[in-house]
């Protein structure tokens, strides 16, 4: 099985990462973002045809490699956003403390 490509819409001060699977199930991360450096990730939603593929831990991996690449931090309001952050201590280096 491939693994599906995650996308990013920017819609300006908001925007979202997301997949969309063939039978048009969406799972996505939306975020804010919070002057030019910080963005906050607000929401992360999984639809059942997604659930244990990891989708959403590769969501908020993809945000945190996006965020490292542009020098931003990350302020994870998100409860499932915070928690991975919690389980991943080599991203502090993007955590908004």
């Amino acid at each position: 099985m491939t693994e599906p490509d995650i996308q990013v819409e920017d819609r300006g001060a908001k925007g979202r990462y997301f997949v969309a699977g063939p039978d048009g199930a969406v799972a996505e991360m939306t975020f804010t973002k919070a002057g030019e450096h910080q963005l906050i990730i607000d929401h992360t939603e999984v639809p059942d045809a997604f659930r244990g593929q990891g989708i959403g831990l590769r969501l908020v991996t993809r945000a945190v490699e996006d965020a490292r690449a542009a020098g931003k931090k990350i302020i994870p309001l998100c409860p499932f956003a915070n928690a991975q952050f919690h389980r991943h201590p080599e991203w502090a280096d993007v955590l908004k403390k």
